[in-house]
């Protein structure tokens, strides 16, 4: 089998709002072959610059684009073709846009493996796997409390076990970060996990504090409170706080995660859309079941990334969560024809082979970019 074309794909809806949301504006990959097994793919990153990563030309040696690289390739060698993209555009990758790029062709390649071999990708990822997993909701803190508890109610409502806010106003102010978080764990109930988003707010010495105010709460998590790129701050925060620390939305590749391992990160969020995709996830959670650290995939796009991080995760021993993106979205909710329902909490493993994926072409058309 080869490869005989590469289809980046820009999906965006008519306004894009400058605010941490995912599901506005993404880029699809679709990978042919001339077997006529195309996989499906997803970046979630910054689209324009990631289609010029896909239709660059050949170049100078480790500065093609990533097409040029792909095509004529064997698509079953999907970790010797991850290897290989990460080579050949080292010049002017290794980290950032190459990298997130790179994330859609490998989850399209694992697609296309599943479907020639007939089985699932969590059967190519693993021996074992669950056949759901549970979720927790996902969205931003409301503008105030009481829109805050408001949506606690609902999420409780949907039967979901887990719920994580963030953003928003939060960050700014101590007593106003108490109140949510205050409200938010008196509707979910005890019994149910809470988490929060900090969206790097804060130095190291605020984040101590806010982790001391926040403990008797409960939380599950506190999910990056420093900078991205404070990974000494990281290693004294990680050691000292009342709570688990969570990270990684924003790294890539494996030897990113080995730093933030080392750091003393209690949960590793790699994003497979984004980090290098699914090949990189499963270096992670080997990374993570070798020296006992928690990880969670960090999924707020569309269903491409839910039904890939769900493959992935439903392999990993102490990964029984997923992120479960609510927003309204038209790429979120209607992307993927065939979009995973929470049942009971939990959100069940596609069926089909590969990643089981079936994209609905009009929301394709009515929201693709043309260059």
């Amino acid at each position: 089998m080869k490869i005989t074309s590469v289809e980046p794909i820009h999906l965006r809806v008519p306004v894009v709002e400058a605010i941490p949301d995912g599901t506005l504006d993404v880029l699809i990959v679709k990978i042919h072959t001339d077997e006529g097994i195309t996989g499906v793919g997803e970046v979630t990153s910054q689209s324009y610059v990631c289609k010029a990563c896909f239709d660059a030309p050949r170049s100078a040696a480790r500065r093609h684009g990533l097409t040029s690289i792909l095509v004529g390739e064997n698509p079953l060698d999907v970790e010797g073709l991850w290897e290989k993209m990460y080579y050949e555009t080292n010049r002017y990758g290794r980290r950032g846009a190459a990298i997130h790029a790179i994330s859609g062709a490998d989850i399209a390649l694992w697609d296309i493996r599943g479907q020639f071999e007939g089985k699932r990708v969590c059967e190519l990822l693993g021996d074992v796997y669950r056949e759901d997993v549970r979720a927790y909701a996902s969205v931003l803190f409301g503008d105030t409390p009481d829109e805050t508890a408001a949506m606690a109610r609902e999420f409780v409502d949907l039967g979901l076990t887990a719920v994580k806010f963030g953003w928003g106003p939060f960050g700014q102010d101590a007593d106003n970060d108490v109140a949510h978080v205050r409200v938010a764990r008196e509707v979910v109930g005890d019994q149910r996990s809470l988490m929060v988003d900090a969206g790097h707010a804060w130095d190291v010495q605020t984040a101590k504090q806010r982790a001391e105010l926040l403990a008797p709460f409960n939380i599950d998590w506190l999910e990056e409170p420093l900078s991205q790129d404070d990974r000494l701050g990281y290693g004294e925060l990680c050691a000292n706080s009342p709570v688990p620390i969570a990270a990684g939305e924003g790294d890539v590749t494996h030897w990113d995660f080995e730093d933030l391992v080392d750091r003393g990160v209690h949960v590793v969020q790699p994003d497979v859309a984004f980090c290098g995709g699914l090949t990189v996830c499963r270096r992670v959670s080997d990374l993570c079941n070798k020296h006992g650290r928690r990880p969670v995939p960090h999924c707020f796009s569309t269903g491409i990334n839910l039904m890939a991080s769900l493959h992935w995760i439903a392999t990993v021993p102490n990964g029984d969560l997923v992120e479960y993106c609510l927003r309204p979205s038209p790429l979120m909710r209607k992307l993927v024809k065939n979009l995973p329902p929470l049942i009971n909490g939990r959100v069940p493993l596609p069926t089909g082979p590969g990643l089981g994926i079936e994209l609905d072409e009009d929301i394709i058309a009515e929201f693709r970019v043309e260059y």
